[in-house]
């Protein structure tokens, strides 16, 4: 299926534009969202949507402008700039009567249903909805926390991050060294760290073609990666190096003070340093005591959190069976939460929940790869029923086809999510 803005949206496009904005009134159920991404925003509008004004939505979060994680390794790679993944609420707002609070959730009272704004004040719900995306596990890199990204970026949370590294990476002296710590399973995008392996080879290898790029890894094995290897191989033969486990990229720490990568004892002098540390659900499901272990345990048919039922955990935060935590993946988990909170407030029709996801990257211009599946909800879990892949050896014009339908993808899932 070729994605773009009128396929990934459907019909709700056009019903989207025919929805006055929401006048408050008293004793309207209340919903509040708390994270304005791929879940958060998407879940927000799909309930001041489609309950046309029966349920009053307010959606809490602290930027004024969001950039999306997804696509921003190709602004990294000099393929997009950094407006084209910024987005703003107004839209949210204006035409679909959503309450949008530009500030941090700082703790939810469960017996009260009330979550607290570090502005002073709560905000009352019946059904939360909590998105927060992911924050890192101290000490998960030795050397590392966030008191040095601006030395050693994660650029794992998109924006100034983001354009800090990309800045680095130009800045590099002529055979200078990039070196990233990859994260261990689980973690925000699969294939993320590869892909942004693969927009920095494609900026060094027009500007700084001498330049070496070393990834420290602790896993064995990454997502997609025969492919992005037969991509490195093509495109950027003999720049890329990657330290496994085997050889050490278990056993990695760091110097920020100077820029210095010890890898299992090889100390490495590196002019930039990409630190992605070990992830967990953002700070506020960890607030709300909705968490077990790192992750928020969620029921796949309805994403309620399986420690409270008024509240709904969706994307990078959950711990839910077998989807990866992506964009895509949060986009479809808000909308199965949608529906379970609309038919829970007003009685409004709950179809059995299904949702599905494809993680698109880009190795070099027009060489697009991407892996997807289709999941249902089990009492257990969300179960993978069946999935795809991009095959090794593709030719030049199918890749080009699956990045130009990343692009349709990246149209219609921001228009989903911010109208």
């Amino acid at each position: 299926m070729k994605f773009n803005r009128r396929a990934f949206i459907g019909t709700a496009a056009a019903a989207a534009s025919m929805v006055a904005p929401m006048v408050r009134a008293q004793g309207k159920p209340r919903v509040v969202v708390i994270g304005g991404g791929a879940g958060g925003a998407t879940a927000a509008r799909y309930i001041a949507k489609d309950s046309k004004g029966e349920i009053d939505v307010t959606l809490i979060e602290p930027t004024r402008t969001y950039y999306t994680c997804f696509f921003s390794n190709l602004y990294i790679g000099g393929f997009r700039d950094l407006q084209s993944i910024a987005h703003t609420y107004a839209t949210l707002a204006s035409e679909y009567g959503i309450n949008v609070v530009h500030d941090y959730a700082t703790g939810v009272d469960r017996d009260a249903k009330t979550v607290a704004l570090a502005g002073g004040g709560r905000v009352s719900y019946d059904r939360l909805i909590i998105s927060p995306g992911i924050d890192f596990i101290d000490g998960a890199v030795p050397g590392w926390d966030v008191s040095a990204q601006d030395v050693m970026p994660h650029a794992y949370k998109a924006g100034t991050q983001t354009a800090l590294l990309k800045s680095q990476i130009e800045a590099m002296p002529q055979g200078g060294t990039y070196v990233m710590v990859a994260p261990p399973n689980p973690y925000r995008c699969p294939p993320g760290p590869y892909e942004r392996i693969s927009m920095v080879a494609h900026v060094l290898k027009e500007k700084n073609p001498t330049a070496k790029i070393i990834i420290a890894d602790p896993k064995a094995k990454f997502s997609k990666q025969a492919l992005f290897e037969e991509g490195w191989q093509k495109h950027y033969g003999g720049m890329i190096e990657r330290i496994g486990p085997d050889f050490g990229g278990e056993n990695v720490s760091v110097r920020p003070d100077t820029m210095e990568v010890d890898v299992d004892g090889e100390v490495i002098k590196a002019d930039v340093v990409n630190v992605i540390p070990a992830q967990k659900a953002g700070h506020i499901c960890e607030a709300a005591s909705l968490t077990e272990g790192n992750w928020a345990p969620v029921d796949g048919h309805t994403m309620q959190s399986r420690l409270d039922e008024n509240i709904h955990v969706l994307g990078d935060a959950t711990n839910q069976g077998d989807m990866p935590k992506s964009g895509f993946s949060a986009n479809s988990q808000a909308k199965v939460a949608a529906m379970a909170v609309r038919g829970a407030l007003t009685g409004s029709r709950v179809f059995p929940a299904k949702f599905s996801n494809t993680c698109w990257s880009l190795i070099s211009t027009d060489d697009g790869i991407k892996v997807g599946a289709s999941y249902a909800a089990t009492d257990e879990k969300i179960a993978k029923t069946d999935g795809f892949i991009s095959a090794t050896g593709e030719d030049a014009a199918l890749r080009k086809a699956t990045y130009e339908e990343s692009i349709g993808w990246y149209e219609g899932i921001t228009s989903d999510m911010f109208g």
